[in-house]
């Protein structure tokens, strides 16, 4: 892959969009790089955690590539709206509603448009001091298609989203933080280490108990209780019947780590 670098080791998926020179905008040929990965990831049980990043410090993903999107309507392609059916990537992560892996956002500069949408996408989001966020599309004539309308919404007051998605308006990291859109903030040369805090943190629980956890949660998350409680959930169920269910109790009480397994 030229346009994403992957890479797996220690039950860890490290995929770093690799455009630098234009902020790591995202052209047809890396959202189909992209898409492979995501692929590959989801069926990979050896896989627990993903991290997402941009190569270099400049930028995470300052999104859709304006200058091929430019080339492409030049020649009559017609103008998309909301998700990525019909277009290379599909599903994009963005779209991938049931994606059971977790995901941890390292953001290093500029997560604009797409890139920001992809950072609401993920879940857990850990930014440098100098990272700045925000959906400009308005100002181009475009919509937030990717999510942005929809999620910003949802995880941001509804009247401070509003003002970003119709004005365009950035956010700060430290903004982002205060609105919860971020779960930490860290000078530059400390992201690196903070992010491995969190991947070691995941790492620590049993995956399965990730993965039920993470479904349950966005699943359920326009149900009433009583709806969630009753609503059924697979990953849920296979934690049930795994090896690691009986594992953690045993672990415990024998005054051990507990030896995760997957299964």
């Amino acid at each position: 892959m030229e346009r994403i670098r992957y890479d797996k080791r220690d039950h860890v998926a490290y995929v770093t969009i690799n455009r630098p020179a234009v902020l790591n905008a995202l052209d047809l040929l890396a959202h189909e790089e992209l898409g492979q990965v995501w692929d590959d990831v989801e069926g990979d049980d050896d896989v627990w955690v993903v991290v997402l990043t941009g190569s270099g410090d400049r930028a995470f993903c300052v999104g859709q590539d304006l200058k091929e999107l430019a080339e492409r309507t030049g020649r009559g392609a017609p103008p998309k709206s909301f998700g990525s059916e019909g277009l290379a990537g599909h599903p994009r992560l963005t779209e991938r509603f049931t994606f059971s892996k977790p995901v941890v956002a390292r953001v290093n500069g500029y997560a604009l448009g797409g890139g920001f949408e992809l950072a609401l996408a993920c879940d857990i989001v850990v930014a440098a001091a100098h990272a700045t966020f925000g959906l400009p599309e308005v100002r181009l004539g475009q919509i937030a298609g990717a999510g942005g309308v929809f999620r910003l919404t949802r995880q941001a007051p509804f009247k401070v989203a509003m003002g970003h998605l119709l004005t365009g308006r950035e956010l700060s990291a430290a903004r982002a933080y205060e609105l919860g859109l971020v779960n930490e903030v860290v000078p530059a040369e400390r992201l690196d280490a903070c992010v491995d805090g969190w991947v070691a943190d995941l790492l620590r629980c049993a995956p399965l108990s990730v993965r039920a956890t993470k479904q349950a949660a966005s699943a359920s998350a326009h149900l009433s209780l009583n709806e969630a409680f009753a609503a059924r959930y697979p990953w849920e169920e296979r934690r049930l019947r795994s090896v690691d269910t009986v594992e953690g109790p045993r672990a415990f009480t024998e005054k051990r780590p507990p030896r995760w397994t997957g299964e």
